[in-house]
């Protein structure tokens, strides 16, 4: 019983905390909500589907082309993660609910996935949101404050200004009530 109590609170505990890449222990919170960090003005994403998305940093946030006067949420993941792959159903169900003005690009931070096995993998999974994938994607994570780790997600208003952010996986009923704050 004992066992089975520790391997319950353990694997409980990777679950909320979310994957770590990293190696160092540093602090993973260090500015992350400040786009002062940005190198640079712009950045372009590619969705699977080969789309361009500029990335534009503003003094409070960022911008997404194609998508003003949205309310964006960008959600950094890899397939491996255990805690990324269970909070897609709640991230289908708020795009769904929110489509009109809400909006998730997913950012995929692993080398060498080709757009064939991310669109395999949404498809088995059902993803009806956005996923970009290339180097920009982890340029994008260094920019953004450095992402130590996933599932990590940030929200922005409508005018693209830093709401909030969420590590590790997050109760869909706390995401669905920020959301509503900045609709």
């Amino acid at each position: 019983m004992k066992f089975w109590l520790t391997l319950f609170v353990s694997c409980s505990i990777l679950f909320f905390q979310g994957c770590s890449s990293d190696k160092k222990g540093e602090n993973e919170d260090k500015n992350m909500s400040s786009s002062e960090t940005l190198k640079r003005e712009k950045i372009t994403l590619n969705d699977v589907d080969g789309k361009a998305i500029i990335v534009t940093s503003t003094e409070k946030g960022f911008t997404f082309s194609g998508f003003e006067n949205k309310v964006i949420l960008v959600n950094f993941f890899t397939t491996w993660c255990p805690p990324c792959k269970a909070e897609i159903p709640h991230l289908i169900n708020l795009q769904e609910k929110y489509k009109e003005n809400f909006v998730i690009i997913s950012v995929l931070l692993e080398e060498n996935k080709s757009n064939e096995e991310i669109q395999n993998f949404m498809k088995f999974n059902a993803i009806n949101y956005i996923i970009t994938n290339g180097t920009e994607n982890f340029e994008f994570a260094k920019n953004v404050g450095g992402v130590k780790n996933i599932p990590l997600m940030f929200l922005y208003d409508k005018e693209g200004n830093y709401s909030t952010h969420y590590v590790g996986a997050i109760p869909e009923e706390m995401i669905d009530a920020d959301i509503k704050k900045v609709l």
